[in-house]
């Protein structure tokens, strides 16, 4: 499919990208990527969505990390931007959901509903109890020597971050990253920012469509925050074959999913 035209905003000192048509989706990425996940999205998506896209601050510059308060009041001032008038849908992938997630709890009548990949209800006791022994540990290892690596910074903070993103097989080009991208993890672990103490759990009012790869050490969801979402008007569940990185691994098949959920079959 050719792409559509690109269009760039700043808002607030950020570059937002715009393309397509259609209903207005806003795009969040998490580690260790940019607005460059998208891409193959937008072009499934361009011809019936404004897509709009943003690397989060601190991902490639900016400040060293953003607080969760800061983050929704800039996801605010870009959703207010892209899309005075009528709420927008969220599309979310890894930290973007725990961005995203708040930013639609705080600001339900801006969000019409979410798509979110891969993580789910993070910060609830259903997911602690999920996790054995084994996850818990695994979990901890990689996010803390990520947090670890982001405090070190410079050079060695950086190959600390690239060794982290081979070990867990990331598709992501490892020139493209750098130890600032780590800053969600000192957030949770160091409290850097402000933390995420004050995240709410995840409820969401909207719609919302999960999607998860099914092939992995450990999940980032409950089964029984799987199962509300499934039983929500409105709402689906989908797993696919593949790993954390399901807009790359099964772009086809999650491509078709989305669009049918958003607007019925072809």
């Amino acid at each position: 499919m050719t792409a559509a035209a690109e269009q760039r905003i700043d808002v607030n000192g950020t570059e937002v990208r715009l393309q397509g048509q259609g209903e207005t989706v806003l795009m969040l990425h998490g580690w260790p990527d940019t607005l460059a996940l998208w891409d193959a999205t937008v072009l499934a998506l361009q011809d019936r969505a404004l897509c709009t896209r943003l690397t989060l601050p601190g991902f490639e510059s900016g400040p060293a990390a953003t607080s969760l308060d800061a983050m929704c009041l800039l996801l605010r001032q870009v959703v207010d931007r892209i899309s005075p008038e009528q709420p927008v849908t969220l599309m979310l992938h890894d930290w973007g959901c725990i961005f995203g997630y708040e930013f639609a709890l705080r600001h339900p009548e801006r969000v019409a509903r979410v798509v979110a990949v891969d993580v789910g209800d993070h910060n609830s006791a259903a997911l602690q109890r999920r996790w054995g022994v084994r996850e818990k540990l695994s979990v901890m290892g990689y996010q803390v020597w990520l947090a670890l690596a982001w405090q070190l910074g410079g050079s060695l903070g950086t190959r600390m971050t690239r060794a982290m993103a081979r070990w867990l097989r990331c598709p992501t080009a490892p020139s493209s990253i750098t130890h600032q991208m780590n800053f969600p993890y000192a957030m949770q672990w160091f409290g850097a920012a402000g933390g995420f103490k004050q995240a709410a759990q995840i409820q969401l009012p909207m719609p919302l469509l999960f999607v998860y790869g099914e092939r992995k050490p450990f999940m980032f969801h409950s089964d029984r925050w799987l199962q509300a979402v499934a039983a929500q008007d409105g709402s689906a569940v989908q797993g696919l074959p593949c790993g954390h990185w399901v807009m790359i691994s099964r772009p086809e098949a999650f491509h078709a999913r989305v669009r049918s959920w958003l607007w019925g079959p072809a």
